[in-house]
């Protein structure tokens, strides 16, 4: 299926009584038909003063290539990974981009056809990593660490990067302490005291599941690790880390390996919602591996972690809260979040001493937000602000796409720092924060898509005035897709690493 296919489904909105539905997101499909390429240039066409302290390269990953060997591909997830990178020097700002060269590709490209199946598609004689699960496109997150850029898939090993060409190195399995099929999350959390990457994979067989947690030391050297059977073999994207614990928001979205392995199922078809089973928080001591508490909370959903921190003798815990599973929203391209259910920004505080929650608290956002962020330097600490996109058209039916930057404050229950995207402009990117280290300032940078004109911008904003719209605009020669997650490089030291691009 090519363009002409993706806007005739764009032209198909029907809700299930049949009747229209309202398109919020017009013009989103050519940002899905985009034939990517690969290239590195200078950007010429900048708009407004980029702030003199952003010194360093900016890293983002998303899907890119949604069809190949005339598949096209069902859900967001499915497109093969691309890394994007923001070179910000004294020559200017160099834009640079590659796939992200996995197993999968490789193997593709040489057949020149689709081989495995993907995250919400399947097709006739499609393959599963050692008959056992998907092959990971690398196509969800990126970043530097001991030394290295690493891009991350869901659940797979990471891929090693040249951190200034993109090139693909190969896979990268921490000095042989992994393998190929260890159950590896894209969403590892940094120590930024001691320069520990910690992370976490799920591994399911039968009915049950077990959480796989591993600890690296600065210099990628597996410190520890531990295994911990879940209460239900539930799929899960993302964790938090303070100093003594690491954190999770489980959810009874169950996956049921048997369906995707012997069913000929995809993943997403093989994800089952079951509210009834309802929602836990499972604390992991860092220091033995093991669980603390395991707390019964209601039946909601979380993708995405903000944030974890410890005051005293309480917990806190702060994500993203969803009244359900939002995957089923990724799909079908480019009919994205149709129904996308209610969410805002939740903050849960925990007696350590008690084991008991004594405080659940909302931000009056609930235009389904996601890609929250902060000050990373405040990871595991205390802090206030954070950015996250959103969904203007939430609550109605239709099609819709992320057209919202908001800035957030948790001492401000009420959120008025908002930018809203024009129309037929959409947003991309987790909302990335450089720290300005002369003040209390800072930027934001995330991606705009101009769907009328098929044109890519990245937006630099005042990180604390982003109602104010961009200070700066960098346009691209050539459009590219909307990414996930991202991270900054500065020019100095990384977490004790002594890389410098």
């Amino acid at each position: 299926m090519g363009s002409e296919s993706l806007q005739a489904a764009a032209s198909n909105l029907v809700l299930e009584q049949g009747q229209p539905n309202v398109d919020f997101a017009a013009g989103i499909e050519t940002m899905f038909s985009i034939q990517s390429s690969e290239s590195s240039y200078l950007i010429q066409d900048i708009e407004g003063q980029i702030p003199d302290y952003i010194s360093g390269r900016y890293y983002l990953n998303g899907p890119s290539r949604f069809s190949f060997g005339g598949l096209q591909y069902r859900h967001w997830l499915d497109g093969d990974g691309m890394v994007y990178s923001l070179r910000f020097g004294t020559e200017g700002v160099r834009f640079t981009n590659r796939f992200v060269r996995t197993e999968k590709f490789a193997a593709e490209q040489a057949a020149g056809r689709p081989l495995f199946r993907t995250f919400g598609t399947t097709f006739s004689h499609d393959l599963l990593k050692r008959g056992l699960s998907l092959e990971s496109p690398g196509n969800v997150s990126v970043y530097p660490f001991a030394g290295t850029l690493l891009a991350f898939g869901e659940h797979a090993l990471p891929t090693q990067l040249d951190p200034c060409t993109l090139e693909t190195i190969g896979p990268f399995t921490f000095g042989g302490a992994l393998h190929s099929i260890s159950p590896f999350s894209a969403h590892p959390k940094f120590d930024h005291s001691s320069g520990e990457l910690v992370n976490f994979g799920v591994f399911f067989s039968g009915n049950g599941a077990k959480l796989c947690l591993y600890c690296f030391d600065w210099n990628a050297k597996l410190r520890w690790r531990s295994n911990l059977e879940l209460p239900y073999p539930c799929a899960t994207h993302d964790f938090g880390l303070t100093p003594h614990y690491a954190v999770f928001y489980l959810t009874p979205h169950i996956l049921n390996i048997d369906q995707l392995v012997r069913g000929h199922s995809s993943l997403m078809d093989s994800l089952c919602w079951e509210p009834g089973r309802g929602s836990r928080l499972l604390v992991i001591s860092r220091e033995t591996g093991k669980s603390v508490v395991s707390i019964p909370l209601a039946d909601r959903y979380s993708l995405h972690t903000i944030n974890c921190f410890e005051q005293e003798d309480s917990l806190v815990v702060d994500i993203i809260e969803f009244d359900r599973p939002i995957y089923d929203q990724y799909q079908p391209i480019p009919n994205l979040f149709a129904d996308v259910p209610g969410g805002c920004p939740v903050r849960w505080i925990i007696n350590l001493r008690t084991s008991e929650p004594v405080e659940r608290r909302e931000l009056d956002y609930r235009l389904a937000p996601d890609l929250p962020a902060m000050n990373p330097r405040l990871s595991s600490n205390p802090y206030r602000d954070f950015w996250m996109l959103g969904l203007s058209a939430a609550g109605r039916r239709g099609r819709k796409f992320f057209d919202q930057l908001v800035h957030a404050n948790w001492d401000e229950p009420v959120l008025t720092d908002i930018f809203q995207a024009p129309p037929k402009h959409y947003l991309g990117g987790e909302p990335l924060f450089i720290e300005d280290p002369d003040s209390q300032g800072g930027a934001i940078i995330c991606q705009e898509f101009d769907a009328h004109h098929s044109r890519s911008a990245f937006l630099i904003f005042d990180a604390f005035d982003v109602g104010a719209g961009p200070v700066a605009k960098l346009h691209l020669k050539e459009p590219i897709h909307l990414a996930f997650h991202s991270s900054f490089l500065p020019d100095r030291d990384f977490t004790g690493s002594k890389l410098v691009v």
